[in-house]
């Protein structure tokens, strides 16, 4: 029990790819100017890590060591076409917006990272909770980093939410700010990274207070 929530700690805080390895950034600080467009990203990149972990693990001793790293992003790319070919068939509109960066999950040094260190050497049960608490840990630094964009940039939460679920996300739109002009900073690329860099000082700062 101790090593699954050691596993649950690590995906979560202590080896949060986004804040610690700093992984997958490319994604994370592309399409983050709002919170829809970091779950979406959030859910994907999730469910590619817990498939892929899972799968290494069941295989990883018929896997031979010299053609390890080409198997990982073969079975990677797999997951990655399923999620693109569901957001085609279920989320086109949401699937348009995240564009090349859906595809580009394939080449996430998180998700062949933790593959390599944990699922190749680990139980698929461990590997299987070790990719689901990498991608929740992962997903919630997208949110929060959404959140921050999405409300300076424009004064408004959960905008769009009908591209993630239909006419009900019409009701879940809240506009925080009326009248607001907005803050172009927030929604472009510089807003990003003085946002996730704020998001990792703040990280750092409550690891220093609590060692």
């Amino acid at each position: 029990m101790e090593d699954y929530i050691k596993i649950a700690k690590n995906g979560l805080w202590n080896n949060n790819q986004a804040l610690v390895a700093l992984l997958g950034l490319c994604p994370l600080l592309a399409v983050t100017n709002n919170i829809v467009n970091a779950i979406g990203l959030g859910l994907a990149t999730t469910f590619v890590l817990v498939a892929s972990n899972t799968t290494i693990s069941i295989f990883r001793h018929h896997i031979r060591k010299e053609i390890r790293i080409p198997v990982f992003i073969l079975l990677i790319a797999s997951f990655v076409t399923i999620v693109e070919l569901a957001m085609q068939s279920y989320f086109y509109d949401l699937y348009l917006i995240l564009g090349i960066f859906v595809p580009l999950i394939v080449t996430n040094c998180a998700i062949l990272g933790r593959a390599e260190a944990f699922a190749s050497k680990n139980t698929w049960g461990k590997s299987a909770l070790d990719g689901l608490m990498m991608g929740i840990g992962f997903s919630i630094v997208l949110i929060i980093l959404g959140a921050m964009r999405e409300l300076i940039g424009s004064g408004t939460l959960f905008d769009q939410s009908s591209l993630l679920l239909g006419s009900l996300g019409d009701t879940l739109s809240v506009t925080v700010f009326e009248g607001y002009q907005g803050t172009l900073l927030a929604v472009l690329p510089p807003g990003a990274f003085i946002g996730l860099g704020l998001i990792v000082a703040l990280k750092n700062w409550i690891d220093a207070k609590t060692s």
